[in-house]
């Protein structure tokens, strides 16, 4: 969800007819529809930048900004297309002409069940999520999906009770909720699916060895006084730890 606190003046300014080699280009500006109002931004911008860009400042509908939490679904219209497009604000560049609309969050149902007491048959999707069975293979999940995944592929796999098989397809899922939108059955496919990869790791896939390990080491203790140091650090003692290369470990750009 975002919160609009007074769009920001588009214009640019400057004398008509001449040119500095001194001052920089003005940006190309694109006509955007939020909500069915017009904004002026500059072209190149994400939805979510344009957004910001435009004077919305963003309470809800935004995470990670990087295309993995799935916080920020949108739905919009290009000007040159009929069709109804999905992508991820964070993502997704505008185009000139676009009407776009978030989607942060779309009501879907969870079953309630005790992990510890579910056992993995064929049956227990089923009998969890009984809606899977109105599955008429559509497609429509798979296609509006912006990760690409197979939805409607682990939707028929969890029919079957293949838990390996809809972990599998689903390990990428970002849990947008964009597929339940579109399913006329009424599915909340990512919600099975997290279901069935709950059952995998917990009842079919064997113990790490190195998790086993682990969970002892927490369990005595061994980790403590590190956690303790952590959350008496001052925001700057933090800040070296996450980013000094001669503190912490860091993977190369």
């Amino acid at each position: 969800m975002a919160e609009n606190k007074g769009s920001q003046d588009s214009r640019v300014s400057g004398s008509e007819g001449r040119s500095n080699p001194q001052t920089p280009e003005p940006p190309s500006l694109l006509t955007i529809y939020v909500m069915g109002k017009a904004y002026e931004v500059p072209k190149g911008l994400t939805i979510m930048k344009a957004m910001e860009y435009a004077g919305y400042q963003f309470i809800r509908g935004c995470g990670c900004r990087g295309g993995f939490c799935g916080a920020c679904g949108t739905v919009y219209r290009t000007e040159s297309s009929y069709k109804v497009k999905v992508g991820l604000a964070c993502q997704t560049e505008v185009e000139d002409g676009m009407y776009l609309v978030q989607l942060p969050f779309y009501p879907a149902t969870k079953a309630k069940y005790d992990i510890e007491e579910l056992k993995a048959t064929t049956q227990t999707l089923v009998r969890c999520s009984p809606e899977i069975m109105r599955c008429i293979s559509c497609n429509s999940c798979t296609k509006i999906c912006p990760q690409d995944i197979d939805v409607m592929g682990y939707v028929n796999a969890a029919i079957r009770g293949d838990y390996d098989r809809v972990a599998d397809l689903s390990f990428d899922c970002i849990m947008c909720g964009l597929c339940a939108s579109r399913c006329p059955a009424e599915i909340v496919q990512y919600n099975v699916a997290l279901l069935a990869r709950r059952i995998a790791g917990a009842k079919l896939q064997k113990r790490s060895p190195h998790l086993q390990e682990r969970l002892k080491e927490i369990e005595a203790g061994k980790f403590g006084d590190g956690l303790k140091k952590l959350m008496a650090a001052s925001a700057e003692e933090l800040s070296k730890m996450f980013y000094d290369k001669e503190v912490r470990d860091i993977e190369p750009a």
